[in-house]
Protein backbone atom coordinates (compact mmCIF):
# COMPACT_ATOMS: atom_id res chain seq x y z
CA UNK A 1 0.00 0.00 0.00
CA UNK A 2 1.15 3.70 -0.54
CA UNK A 3 -0.73 6.24 1.02
CA UNK A 4 0.42 9.83 0.24
CA UNK A 5 -1.17 13.33 1.51
CA UNK A 6 -0.26 17.19 0.89
CA UNK A 7 -0.51 18.89 4.95
CA UNK A 8 -0.14 22.49 5.54
CA UNK A 9 1.47 24.01 8.79
CA UNK A 10 2.14 27.74 10.48
CA UNK A 11 2.61 29.76 9.74
CA UNK A 12 5.22 29.90 13.08
CA UNK A 13 7.69 31.91 14.55
CA UNK A 14 11.58 31.80 13.81
CA UNK A 15 12.84 28.86 15.59
CA UNK A 16 12.44 25.03 16.00
CA UNK A 17 8.88 23.26 16.41
CA UNK A 18 7.87 20.23 17.09
CA UNK A 19 5.24 18.85 14.99
CA UNK A 20 5.59 15.03 15.49
CA UNK A 21 1.43 15.01 16.18
CA UNK A 22 0.96 17.25 13.44
CA UNK A 23 2.28 14.59 11.09
CA UNK A 24 1.47 11.22 13.42
CA UNK A 25 -2.38 12.01 13.17
CA UNK A 26 -2.47 11.93 9.14
CA UNK A 27 -0.35 8.04 9.26
CA UNK A 28 -2.76 4.62 7.74
CA UNK A 29 -2.71 1.49 10.09
CA UNK A 30 0.32 -0.06 8.16
CA UNK A 31 3.37 -1.48 8.69
CA UNK A 32 6.16 0.20 6.60
CA UNK A 33 8.35 3.34 6.38
CA UNK A 34 6.91 6.68 6.32
CA UNK A 35 8.80 9.86 4.52
CA UNK A 36 8.03 13.53 4.92
CA UNK A 37 9.32 16.03 2.15
CA UNK A 38 9.25 19.90 3.08
CA UNK A 39 8.30 21.64 0.38
CA UNK A 40 10.37 24.61 1.04
CA UNK A 41 14.00 25.90 1.07
CA UNK A 42 13.80 28.36 3.57
CA UNK A 43 13.03 25.85 6.64
CA UNK A 44 13.47 22.50 7.40
CA UNK A 45 12.70 19.33 8.85
CA UNK A 46 14.70 17.18 11.60
CA UNK A 47 14.15 14.42 14.06
CA UNK A 48 15.86 15.09 18.40
CA UNK A 49 14.96 15.57 21.41
CA UNK A 50 11.30 16.77 22.38
CA UNK A 51 10.82 16.76 25.56
CA UNK A 52 13.15 19.70 26.94
CA UNK A 53 12.50 22.87 25.16
CA UNK A 54 15.98 24.64 25.83
CA UNK A 55 17.37 21.85 23.19
CA UNK A 56 15.53 23.83 20.41
CA UNK A 57 16.78 27.12 21.85
CA UNK A 58 20.35 25.91 21.91
CA UNK A 59 19.70 24.89 18.50
CA UNK A 60 18.65 27.95 16.92
CA UNK A 61 21.45 29.72 19.18
CA UNK A 62 24.10 27.53 17.49
CA UNK A 63 22.49 27.95 13.88
CA UNK A 64 22.33 31.83 13.92
CA UNK A 65 26.05 31.67 15.36
CA UNK A 66 27.39 29.36 12.70
CA UNK A 67 24.97 31.02 10.05
CA UNK A 68 25.30 34.82 11.52
CA UNK A 69 22.71 37.55 9.76
CA UNK A 70 25.45 39.78 10.06
CA UNK A 71 27.68 38.47 7.80
CA UNK A 72 28.17 40.70 4.53
CA UNK A 73 29.73 37.89 2.09
CA UNK A 74 26.12 36.71 1.25
CA UNK A 75 25.05 37.94 -2.23
CA UNK A 76 21.54 36.22 -2.52
CA UNK A 77 19.54 38.64 -0.16
CA UNK A 78 16.77 39.78 -2.06
CA UNK A 79 14.16 38.99 0.48
CA UNK A 80 16.19 40.58 3.49
CA UNK A 81 19.15 39.61 5.54
CA UNK A 82 17.54 36.09 6.34
CA UNK A 83 17.47 35.14 2.59
CA UNK A 84 20.48 33.45 2.40
CA UNK A 85 21.10 32.06 5.54
CA UNK A 86 18.17 30.61 5.76
CA UNK A 87 18.77 28.46 2.66
CA UNK A 88 22.01 27.67 4.07
CA UNK A 89 20.20 26.38 7.06
CA UNK A 90 17.86 24.59 5.64
CA UNK A 91 20.96 22.73 3.39
CA UNK A 92 22.24 21.98 6.30
CA UNK A 93 19.37 19.47 8.32
CA UNK A 94 18.02 18.49 5.20
CA UNK A 95 14.20 19.14 3.14
CA UNK A 96 12.98 15.09 4.63
CA UNK A 97 12.92 13.03 7.74
CA UNK A 98 11.80 9.29 7.58
CA UNK A 99 10.89 6.76 10.29
CA UNK A 100 9.58 3.38 10.70
CA UNK A 101 5.82 2.72 11.60
CA UNK A 102 4.09 -0.69 12.65
CA UNK A 103 0.91 -1.55 13.29
CA UNK A 104 -0.17 2.38 12.50
CA UNK A 105 2.13 3.41 15.53
CA UNK A 106 5.34 5.76 14.84
CA UNK A 107 8.30 3.19 15.92
CA UNK A 108 10.45 6.96 16.98
CA UNK A 109 12.40 6.76 20.11
CA UNK A 110 11.11 7.46 23.59
CA UNK A 111 12.98 11.23 23.09
CA UNK A 112 12.87 11.45 19.70
CA UNK A 113 10.24 14.53 18.24
CA UNK A 114 10.13 15.54 14.66
CA UNK A 115 10.73 19.42 14.21
CA UNK A 116 10.06 21.57 11.62
CA UNK A 117 13.19 23.90 11.70
CA UNK A 118 11.60 27.95 10.46
CA UNK A 119 14.89 29.85 9.44
CA UNK A 120 12.60 32.72 7.82
CA UNK A 121 12.64 36.03 10.39
CA UNK A 122 8.79 35.89 9.52
CA UNK A 123 7.82 32.38 9.26
CA UNK A 124 5.17 31.39 6.55
CA UNK A 125 2.89 28.17 5.77
CA UNK A 126 4.98 25.26 5.16
CA UNK A 127 3.81 22.38 2.82
CA UNK A 128 4.98 19.53 3.50
CA UNK A 129 4.31 15.81 1.71
CA UNK A 130 3.73 12.74 4.15
CA UNK A 131 4.17 9.00 2.27
CA UNK A 132 3.53 5.84 4.02
CA UNK A 133 4.55 3.25 1.95
CA UNK A 134 4.11 -0.44 3.79
CA UNK A 135 1.30 -3.32 4.08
Amino acid sequence: MVFQKEISLGPYKRGFHIISNKIFNELPILTGIVHVFIKHTSASLTINENADPSVREDFETHFNKMVPEEANYFKHIIEGPDDMTSHIKSSLLGSSISFPIKNGIPQTGTWQGIYLCEHRNSGCKRNLVITAIGD
